[in-house]
């Protein structure tokens, strides 16, 4: 027990030399998908999994694994299953150090990580140009050690993804990095095995319009669990650190994993698949004692936001619908919607699929996800800068709702709206509908839109422990009309069927002072 509490979870560690031999680190074994993908018949491997998805921890156990570090590797299920540890020259590149950059200042950075790996191998370079560096630098180093070259490209896709919106600097970077992986084509030769993981599919990158034999496992199903933690490895390798964290957050092991499950589980790269955990959030949760949003406290992408203005997608859009594989893991030029941006960034994922009509149905993963876009977002539909007082005015409408206060809430609502500036293309009924969506989301309660009933639609469904609030929303008329559409319609009666009781709500919005005017609450 004395050394099950001192084990440590290595929160932002990416190392697996350092995982493995400094201090007793948690490190969920996935050494048999190592051994599957160096003794395949694929030379080049591409991985596209969302960002903190243990991609970069992935690359390198492979590298320590191409470099022969065999005591690394004691206890693993790689251990027992490799016959022959040889070394091999690795090239590792991490393209994560590339972001935010200009063209100038990208060429330079490429340069920086050829000059490092010319350095340890004491070669001079004879050119200036990346490419060229590239090129000589793999076959010198077959010529100087006998062994073909593996490489390894971590986010290779990271200096392209704030820009994946900008119709000018797309292309320009974009050449600058299919200038660079040009010579993996020419040297194939020369190479062992190529290894790239990203988070989109830049087709027009020399890597995937030229190298026509590489092989995308990101959606195969023997590699479905090749990162993140499914269910079954936090059940069983990490089943002391569950007791342990639940006595110390004084919750049975039972309510711990519904908690964890709640917020991190729901993730499938392809079906069937096991439930799979984001491997950051859940490490973080076991380190702090607490449920976070650890995956949205470590950024949100600059390039999501735009993309979701750019096709005009609104918050109560992402998620809920069906596709087929070729739409939603389509190549980024080819994007005609947001989908594929979503699919590949983590925002939606797989929840069921149909295999007589090869559809998949896609949606927010988790309780994590839906709350932390949310977050996101509101924003742009409150002004940016009270979000703090627009955080506290949801905590508090929150316990409103908690003690079934509906009308004290929309009260909270109403004052809170009172003192912030409007935000700009406010002046239509839709954008109050989305307000409500993101801040009852918020909340992490269900909650629907444009929700079709034999007879109509409702504008929205809130679903609380206890109640089924039906909202009908209006501009600029009043809340005695939005109940009439309410009655004749007869929502109550398809919506009942959740066993709970309904209660009918009517709001009415005001276009000159952006704020509720007035409500009705009926059972």
């Amino acid at each position: 027990m004395d050394a099950q509490q001192q084990r440590l979870f290595p929160v932002g560690r990416q190392d697996f030399a350092e995982i493995r031999t400094e201090g007793n680190f948690l490190y969920v074994d996935k050494t048999e998908y190592v051994y599957r993908m160096t003794h395949s018949d694929a030379k080049f491997i591409f991985l596209s999994r969302p960002r903190r998805f243990g991609k970069s921890l992935l690359v390198s156990t492979l590298k320590y694994y191409f470099q022969g570090r065999r005591k690394l590797f004691q206890g693993l299920a790689i251990d027992s299953l490799e016959k022959e540890w040889v070394e091999y020259p690795v090239l590792h590149f991490d393209m994560s150090i590339a972001k935010h950059m200009e063209r100038e200042q990208l060429e330079a950075a490429l340069g920086n990580q050829l000059s490092w790996h010319e350095r340890e191998y004491g070669i001079v370079p004879q050119d200036k140009d990346a490419n060229l560096r590239l090129k000589n630098l793999i076959e010198t180093l077959y010529r100087l050690t006998g062994r073909q070259v593996v490489i390894l490209i971590d986010e290779y896709d990271a200096p392209l993804l704030d820009v994946v919106h900008e119709d000018t600097a797309l292309p320009v970077l974009r050449n600058v990095m299919r200038n660079f992986y040009s010579p993996l084509k020419a040297c194939d030769q020369y190479l062992k095995f190529v290894f790239m993981t990203g988070i989109t599919k830049f087709s027009q990158l020399s890597i995937f319009s030229e190298l026509n034999n590489i092989r995308n496992i990101s959606m195969d199903a023997s590699y479905a669990a090749v990162c993140g933690i499914t269910e079954e490895e936090m059940l069983t390798q990490m089943s002391a650190d569950i007791d342990m964290v639940a006595g110390e957050m004084a919750l049975s092991r039972e309510q711990l994993l519904e908690k964890l499950k709640s917020y991190y589980d729901g993730y499938h790269f392809t079906w069937p698949s096991p439930d799979i955990y984001n491997p950051f959030s859940l490490v973080c949760a076991f380190a702090d004692r607490k449920i976070g949003s650890y995956w949205f406290g470590s950024g949100t992408p600059t390039y999501l936001i735009e993309m979701l203005r750019k096709f005009h997608v609104a918050p109560s859009q992402i998620g809920g619908g069906t596709a087929m594989a070729a739409d939603f893991d389509a190549p980024t030029e080819r994007m005609t919607g947001i989908t594929p941006l979503l699919y590949q960034s983590g925002y939606i994922t797989i929840k069921e699929y149909d295999q007589d009509a090869d559809i998949f149905t896609l949606n927010i993963p988790n309780k994590e996800v839906r709350i932390g876009l949310m977050r996101s977002l509101l924003p742009y539909y409150v002004s940016a800068g009270r979000s703090i007082e627009a955080s506290t005015t949801i905590a508090r409408i929150y316990l409103a709702l908690r003690d079934e206060d509906l009308d004290g809430a929309f009260r909270l609502l109403q004052t809170f709206l009172g003192t912030v500036p409007y935000t700009d293309n406010i002046d239509y009924e839709g954008h109050y509908q989305q307000m409500l969506y993101i801040i009852f989301s918020l909340l992490g309660y269900y909650v629907d839109v444009e929700v079709r009933t034999p007879r109509g639609r409702v504008d929205m469904v809130l679903r609380t422990a206890t109640t089924l609030y039906v909202v009908e929303v209006k501009l600029d008329k009043s809340a005695e009309t939005a109940m009439q559409q309410i009655d004749p319609k007869q929502y109550p009666e398809r919506l009942a069927l959740c066993g709970l009781p309904v209660v009918k709500v009517a709001v009415n919005f005001d276009r000159e002072a952006h704020n509720i005017s007035d409500w009705i609450i009926s059972k």
